[in-house]
Protein backbone atom coordinates (compact mmCIF):
# COMPACT_ATOMS: atom_id res chain seq x y z
CA UNK A 1 0.00 0.00 0.00
CA UNK A 2 1.16 3.45 -0.87
CA UNK A 3 1.10 6.29 1.15
CA UNK A 4 -2.71 7.73 1.60
CA UNK A 5 -2.80 11.31 0.21
CA UNK A 6 -4.47 13.68 -2.18
CA UNK A 7 -3.43 14.40 -5.43
CA UNK A 8 -2.53 18.14 -4.27
CA UNK A 9 -0.87 16.02 -0.79
CA UNK A 10 1.13 14.09 -3.37
CA UNK A 11 2.37 17.24 -5.37
CA UNK A 12 3.46 19.50 -2.09
CA UNK A 13 5.49 16.72 -0.50
CA UNK A 14 7.46 15.86 -4.55
CA UNK A 15 7.71 19.66 -4.79
CA UNK A 16 8.86 20.19 -1.23
CA UNK A 17 11.43 17.33 -1.62
CA UNK A 18 12.42 18.29 -5.45
CA UNK A 19 13.04 21.70 -3.35
CA UNK A 20 15.70 20.20 -1.06
CA UNK A 21 17.25 18.19 -4.01
CA UNK A 22 17.80 20.85 -6.21
CA UNK A 23 19.37 23.11 -3.71
CA UNK A 24 23.11 21.31 -3.69
CA UNK A 25 23.01 21.31 -7.32
CA UNK A 26 21.63 24.67 -7.70
CA UNK A 27 24.64 26.00 -4.96
CA UNK A 28 27.54 23.45 -6.94
CA UNK A 29 26.64 24.99 -10.43
CA UNK A 30 26.45 28.44 -9.93
CA UNK A 31 29.83 28.53 -7.99
CA UNK A 32 31.27 26.39 -10.86
CA UNK A 33 29.98 29.15 -13.50
CA UNK A 34 31.18 31.80 -11.34
CA UNK A 35 34.91 30.52 -11.53
CA UNK A 36 34.70 29.38 -14.93
CA UNK A 37 33.53 33.32 -15.62
CA UNK A 38 36.95 34.72 -13.83
CA UNK A 39 39.36 32.12 -15.97
CA UNK A 40 39.02 34.35 -18.85
CA UNK A 41 40.89 37.49 -16.62
CA UNK A 42 43.44 35.31 -15.73
CA UNK A 43 47.03 35.99 -17.36
CA UNK A 44 47.41 32.10 -18.29
CA UNK A 45 44.30 32.58 -20.37
CA UNK A 46 45.93 34.00 -23.06
CA UNK A 47 48.88 31.63 -23.65
CA UNK A 48 45.63 29.01 -24.30
CA UNK A 49 45.83 27.47 -28.04
CA UNK A 50 42.95 27.76 -30.14
CA UNK A 51 41.14 24.32 -28.77
CA UNK A 52 41.34 25.35 -25.31
CA UNK A 53 39.98 28.51 -25.79
CA UNK A 54 37.28 26.68 -27.83
CA UNK A 55 36.30 24.14 -24.56
CA UNK A 56 36.61 27.04 -22.43
CA UNK A 57 33.57 28.40 -24.40
CA UNK A 58 31.83 25.32 -24.16
CA UNK A 59 32.12 24.91 -20.42
CA UNK A 60 31.31 28.15 -20.36
CA UNK A 61 28.39 28.03 -22.24
CA UNK A 62 27.36 24.57 -20.15
CA UNK A 63 27.61 25.97 -17.45
CA UNK A 64 25.04 28.86 -18.28
CA UNK A 65 22.78 26.34 -19.38
CA UNK A 66 22.84 23.84 -16.52
CA UNK A 67 22.80 27.06 -13.65
CA UNK A 68 19.37 27.77 -15.85
CA UNK A 69 17.94 24.41 -15.93
CA UNK A 70 18.45 24.23 -11.91
CA UNK A 71 17.68 27.38 -11.28
CA UNK A 72 14.34 27.14 -13.66
CA UNK A 73 12.12 25.78 -11.20
CA UNK A 74 11.79 29.06 -9.32
CA UNK A 75 10.55 30.85 -12.04
CA UNK A 76 8.41 28.29 -13.08
CA UNK A 77 6.77 28.58 -9.52
CA UNK A 78 5.89 32.29 -9.76
CA UNK A 79 4.32 31.66 -13.23
CA UNK A 80 2.08 28.90 -11.90
CA UNK A 81 1.56 29.55 -8.17
CA UNK A 82 -2.03 29.80 -7.05
CA UNK A 83 -3.19 28.50 -10.29
CA UNK A 84 -4.44 25.24 -9.09
CA UNK A 85 -1.53 23.45 -10.84
CA UNK A 86 1.04 22.04 -8.78
CA UNK A 87 1.13 18.36 -10.10
CA UNK A 88 1.62 19.91 -13.34
CA UNK A 89 4.31 22.49 -11.96
CA UNK A 90 6.07 19.67 -10.03
CA UNK A 91 6.67 17.19 -13.34
CA UNK A 92 7.63 20.34 -15.29
CA UNK A 93 10.32 21.41 -12.81
CA UNK A 94 11.57 17.52 -12.73
CA UNK A 95 12.22 17.97 -16.26
CA UNK A 96 14.16 20.66 -15.97
CA UNK A 97 16.56 19.61 -13.19
CA UNK A 98 16.86 16.53 -14.90
CA UNK A 99 17.74 18.13 -18.08
CA UNK A 100 20.16 20.42 -15.69
CA UNK A 101 21.95 17.87 -13.80
CA UNK A 102 23.05 16.45 -17.68
CA UNK A 103 24.39 20.06 -18.29
CA UNK A 104 26.05 20.16 -14.82
CA UNK A 105 27.39 16.67 -15.54
CA UNK A 106 29.07 17.81 -18.76
CA UNK A 107 30.04 21.05 -17.44
CA UNK A 108 31.85 19.49 -15.06
CA UNK A 109 33.43 17.27 -17.07
CA UNK A 110 34.59 19.81 -19.60
CA UNK A 111 35.43 21.96 -17.13
CA UNK A 112 37.59 19.05 -15.78
CA UNK A 113 39.13 18.11 -19.55
CA UNK A 114 40.19 22.04 -19.81
CA UNK A 115 42.21 22.23 -15.93
CA UNK A 116 43.62 18.79 -16.69
CA UNK A 117 45.12 19.75 -20.28
CA UNK A 118 46.27 22.75 -18.54
CA UNK A 119 47.58 21.35 -15.67
CA UNK A 120 49.25 17.69 -17.74
CA UNK A 121 49.69 19.57 -21.59
CA UNK A 122 46.58 17.03 -22.66
CA UNK A 123 48.32 13.71 -22.50
CA UNK A 124 46.56 12.07 -19.61
CA UNK A 125 43.24 14.47 -19.55
CA UNK A 126 40.87 12.83 -21.82
CA UNK A 127 41.48 9.37 -19.94
CA UNK A 128 41.45 10.67 -16.73
CA UNK A 129 38.21 12.33 -17.57
CA UNK A 130 36.46 9.86 -19.04
CA UNK A 131 37.56 7.67 -16.33
CA UNK A 132 35.51 10.63 -13.89
CA UNK A 133 32.67 10.89 -16.22
CA UNK A 134 32.09 6.87 -16.31
CA UNK A 135 31.51 7.74 -12.29
CA UNK A 136 29.15 10.25 -12.73
CA UNK A 137 27.74 8.03 -15.24
CA UNK A 138 27.72 5.09 -12.12
CA UNK A 139 26.38 7.37 -9.46
CA UNK A 140 23.91 9.46 -11.00
CA UNK A 141 22.59 7.20 -12.91
CA UNK A 142 23.39 3.45 -13.27
CA UNK A 143 22.95 2.91 -9.55
CA UNK A 144 19.77 4.27 -9.12
CA UNK A 145 18.37 2.30 -12.12
CA UNK A 146 19.80 -0.28 -11.10
CA UNK A 147 17.98 0.09 -7.18
CA UNK A 148 14.71 0.60 -9.32
CA UNK A 149 15.21 -2.53 -10.73
CA UNK A 150 15.37 -3.90 -8.16
CA UNK A 151 12.56 -3.17 -6.44
CA UNK A 152 10.14 -4.28 -9.79
CA UNK A 153 10.49 -0.80 -11.82
CA UNK A 154 8.21 0.96 -8.59
CA UNK A 155 9.35 3.39 -6.55
CA UNK A 156 9.71 3.55 -2.78
CA UNK A 157 9.69 5.82 -0.26
CA UNK A 158 12.32 5.50 2.67
CA UNK A 159 10.02 3.70 4.93
CA UNK A 160 9.67 0.80 2.35
CA UNK A 161 5.97 1.68 0.88
CA UNK A 162 5.48 1.45 -2.40
CA UNK A 163 4.21 4.54 -4.85
CA UNK A 164 2.42 4.31 -7.91
CA UNK A 165 5.18 5.84 -11.26
CA UNK A 166 5.00 9.07 -12.02
CA UNK A 167 2.29 9.98 -13.84
CA UNK A 168 0.07 7.40 -12.56
CA UNK A 169 -3.51 7.02 -10.27
CA UNK A 170 -3.28 4.64 -7.75
CA UNK A 171 -5.24 1.60 -8.89
CA UNK A 172 -4.77 2.16 -12.08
Amino acid sequence: MGRRESPEERADRRWSEMLQEVRVAQTGSQILFGFLLSVVFMPRFAGLGAFDRGLYVVTVVLGALATGALTAPVSYHRVLAGRRLKPQLVDGAARLVGAGLVLLSLTIGSALLLLLRVATGGSTAAGITAGVMLWFAACWLVLPVHQLHLHNGHDHDRHGCAEPPRGRTPGV
